[in-house]
């Protein structure tokens, strides 16, 4: 009893087969970058899109044979518009980096009162049917990755999405009962055009586009597959994913929110997953840079080869010697939202040396993990007993390290890169009786490695660097979505 995953993140996409054991079989990858026609523009093909999950998926299941349930996870917010009648797209998708909207959300607060990001799906909505239907009289579908691969992988019988892709969508209610009919009127989106709300793991309907027809029976955010993936499933449990930027979720099931905007401490509610048509609830908290900032060391200062040199070059040093960098390339999200805030570099002395350098920005990362946690804590009122992390930089030995120190707590590091994958995958097999429940799925977590914190970084010092790195462009700190 196996289970299908089809995964796509913002620059690639993959299939798997996921078995009972949680270790992964068939695994097929494609790139898939978005486009930049022009700076702060991201685009995708949605129907290049659908042909290259179509032929990973044939491929995982040719490679590793029948499955009894299908899963889909995915980047969240993007958004596609397509027709009801042809399945054909009728523009570009516009990926959730896109800020061609960013007047858009601030017109939605001045005239409307609704708190709008540019990376959530309200806007970008109301820009493509501005630009393909601005009467309103097409039958179209709008929808987030998740519901254009649910009606893919349907051959067109499915428009849904669940309450985790939903949530971020900006047009949910609160509580995320329904489709909130003040947010859709502002914005121009009719209700009739979007997705049915389902569970995150229950079967939906058929995958017909797929040998043998498996049920799909499970639809969530990548953030919260990596949630599920990682098994923090009981409340206080926590995950970072660090990629090019990097998400904490944390499970909190708590009552829902009375608000989706974001909290004193700076963190998100959101859903981390629904079942039996219950919302289980918890907060997310977000970094806008993470492994960009060794990408950066890589690409643009050229003292690596690789992302990977970081940590055989920073362990030639056993301190940064008093250099800290502050990882604000693109500003600072939680817990400050200073999009004006920008990298830098403090204490260098004469005597300062590359090593120096790539230590202080690994440690630079982990400390902004650190901030994560302590947002996370503050508003959920929740200790975190570890901390369990997945994503690019997990591989990297220094910077696990630097992190355990900067949060003080055991760091779990898990056994896959992506476990965006597994999560998706334990969703689907729960709602077909892979596994039975929730007991089932904490029992299936092994990290790959424990690593303990040796020492704590001095976090005042941390402090002081990050409140020189702020405010550096008035009129972007000045922004407040």
């Amino acid at each position: 009893m196996s289970v299908l995953v089809v995964d796509v993140g913002t620059s690639g996409l993959r299939a798997a087969v996921v078995r009972p054991d949680g270790t992964v079989d068939g695994l097929h990858f494609r790139p898939f970058p978005p486009s930049s026609p022009f700076p702060g523009l991201v685009e995708f093909d949605a129907a290049a899109m659908a042909t290259a999950v179509l032929e990973v998926a044939h491929a995982a299941l040719a490679d590793a044979g029948p499955v009894e349930a299908v899963g889909i996870t995915a980047q969240r917010a993007s958004t596609v518009v397509w027709e009801r009648a042809t399945g054909q797209p009728v523009g570009p998708g516009l990926g959730w980096q896109d800020l061609r909207t960013v007047v858009d959300c601030i017109t939605a607060k001045a005239e409307h009162g609704l708190a709008l990001a540019p990376n959530q799906t309200a806007t970008k909505a109301k820009w493509l049917l501005d630009q393909h239907d601005p009467a309103r009289s097409r039958d179209l579908c709008v929808g987030t990755v998740d519901s254009w691969l649910a009606w893919v992988l349907s051959n067109g019988s499915l428009h849904i999405t669940d309450h985790t892709n939903a949530a971020v969508t900006g047009l949910l209610l609160p509580d995320a009962s329904g489709w909130n009919e003040r947010a859709c009127a502002a914005m121009g989106v009719p209700a009739s055009m979007l997705p049915t709300l389902v569970d995150s793991s229950g079967v939906a309907g058929a995958a017909t586009a797929l040998p043998g027809a498996p049920p799909l029976a499970a639809l969530v955010g990548d953030q919260q597959g990596s949630l599920v993936g990682q098994s923090c499933v009981r409340p206080g449990q926590a995950k970072i994913t660090f990629g090019t930027g990097a998400m904490l979720d944390m499970c909190t099931d708590g009552a829902p929110p009375a608000t989706g905007n974001r909290s004193s401490a700076g963190t998100f509610p959101i859903v981390a997953w629904s079942r039996d048509g219950r919302c289980t609830w918890g907060v997310e908290a977000i970094m806008l840079s993470a492994g960009t900032n060794v990408e950066w060391l890589v690409s643009d200062l050229g003292i690596l080869s690789d992302p990977a040199q970081s940590h055989e070059v920073a362990a030639r040093c056993a301190t940064s010697e008093g250099v800290v960098y502050v990882p604000a390339l693109m500003g600072l999200g939680t817990p400050h939202w200073d999009y004006g805030a920008r990298g830098t570099v403090l204490g260098l002395t004469r005597g300062t040396g590359r090593e120096h350098l790539v230590r202080a920005v690994l440690e630079g990362v982990a400390n902004r993990g650190a901030d994560l946690v302590d947002a996370a804590v503050a508003d959920a009122g929740l200790a975190v007993p570890s901390l369990r992390i997945d994503g690019g930089m997990s591989e990297n030995p220094t910077f696990v390290r630097a992190l355990a120190d900067a949060t003080g707590l055991p760091v779990e590091v898990s056994r896959y890169t992506e476990a965006t994958t597994i999560g998706a995958a334990y969703l689907a097999g729960m709602a077909v009786g892979v596994w039975q429940g929730w007991d089932d799925v904490a029992a299936v977590w092994q990290p790959r490695q424990v690593v303990e914190p040796a020492g704590r970084t001095d976090r005042a010092a941390w402090a002081r660097a990050v409140e020189r790195a702020r405010g550096w462009i008035p009129d972007l700190s000045a922004l407040d979505f």
